[in-house]
């Protein structure tokens, strides 16, 4: 797949990311808006607006912050991030001028600090001027929104756009561009959650998936998985069924999830990690000095495969057609999925739209959440397709060193 049918992560030089966040009770009913802009033309890249459950004004601020960086991680993971924020709180402790004392904020500092890209700047604005981010935050508390949307663009406004896409005529196997556009009806949800690590995943090894069942869970993953399924207990009701891939680490992951969640269990084998072959049980390092030049080709080369094992692209078709099962067999239902690295990494990145290249861009923590809903189209019912709005990426329980997510506003 080549960069030209995704967004070209090389576009933008310079972003601006304006977000803000506000609950209505302090602590009270909480969202955050984020938008994401190219800092040399002013366009509109993206945006995002959502709730996260109950919190604090300064939570909603900092979960705004992280929204932003998000958005920038997706849409311009090579740009100069330059964050105006309305936040004095914010700007001063990102800053670094004035120190973190709250509990609360410390790990909502921390993650912005591990997503701010070093030479990231911040500046404190009026609150008039970030109007766009605080609207925002008020639709997702109206309901209005939830989760990113890029802006579609107005053909209408410029007729040679019209021209370009109508000629020459689409050919019998074309199908038509479409821009973003706010979705409708009932969205089945696949909260997709990584495995707890393995003495695999602690020492940086490959572990595949298919040819062999691997090491299970350690005393650690084990720990981690059981806190991720407490805090994701809150959206018990709503889950129909856990879902994990055949491998024992997901195995083991999932019967922990569906024991707190008090739900039934069932496999997918598409779901499986991608089976490395020969270097499976090796670390990077080991596999740079035994086959430097297969691991070179790895990185680029989406068709390629060590021997024994599969491609990029491989894993794509049959991670796909598992998620194209599972949105057939269980529409306008929420489901836990329990998969790995690729998998996960693959349906965020066709969920955005992006190229399958863009797996190597994304960091996924072991026992971390991501949130994907598909609503359905219009049109004749057996060709009806689903589109994707990504609502949660990496999230982690409060107190995991990473960014938190209300699981009430999924």
């Amino acid at each position: 797949m080549s960069e030209s049918e995704g967004a070209d992560p090389f576009r933008y030089r310079k972003v601006i990311i304006e977000a803000d966040g506000g609950s209505r009770g302090n602590p009270g009913p909480a969202a955050y808006g984020a938008v994401l802009k190219d800092a040399e033309t002013g366009e509109t890249i993206a945006e995002d607006g959502s709730t996260i459950g109950v919190a604090t004004n300064n939570v909603a601020e900092y979960s705004g912050l992280i929204g932003g960086l998000h958005l920038a991680e997706m849409f311009a993971p090579h740009a100069e991030i330059l964050v105006r924020m309305d936040s004095k709180l914010v700007v001063e402790q990102m800053s670094g001028r004035w120190k973190i004392k709250h509990p609360d904020m410390k790990p909502l500092a921390a993650e912005a600090t591990r997503l701010a890209p070093f030479g990231t700047t911040y500046t404190w604005i009026p609150r008039e001027k970030n109007a766009h981010a605080d609207r925002l935050a008020n639709e997702a508390l109206d309901g209005k929104r939830s989760g990113v949307s890029v802006p579609r663009v107005e053909l209408d406004e410029d007729p040679s756009l019209i021209e370009e896409i109508e000629d020459p005529a689409p050919g019998p196997d074309a199908t038509p561009a479409q821009g973003w556009a706010p979705p409708t009806g009932s969205p089945t949800t696949l909260i997709l959650v990584r495995h707890g690590v393995t003495p695999h995943t602690s020492a940086k090894k490959f572990s595949g998936g298919l040819g062999g069942d691997n090491p299970g869970l350690s005393d650690e993953g084990r720990d981690q998985i059981r806190v991720t399924a407490q805090w994701l207990a809150p959206a018990a009701e709503r889950v129909d069924l856990v879902v994990t891939s055949p491998v024992r680490r997901t195995r083991e992951s999932a019967a922990i999830i569906a024991e707190v969640l008090d739900r039934p269990l069932a496999e997918e084998p598409g779901l499986a990690e991608m089976e490395f072959g020969v270097w499976d049980g090796l670390t990077f390092a080991e596999v740079g000095e035994r086959d430097p030049k297969g691991l070179e080709t790895w990185f680029t080369d989406l068709d390629y495969a060590p021997e024994g094992g599969e491609s990029f692209a491989t894993v794509r078709a049959r991670v796909l057609a598992a998620r194209e099962r599972l949105l057939a067999e269980h529409p306008g239902r929420t489901l836990v999925l329990v998969s790995h690295v690729t998998p996960i990494k693959t349906l965020v990145a066709e969920a955005l739209g992006a190229p399958l290249e863009a797996v190597f861009r994304m960091e996924l923590s072991p026992a971390s959440v991501c949130v994907v809903s598909y609503y359905p189209e219009t049109g004749p019912e057996e060709e009806r397709p689903s589109r994707a709005s990504l609502r949660l990426y990496n999230g982690r329980p409060p107190g995991s060193d990473g960014f938190a997510s209300a699981p009430s506003s999924w």
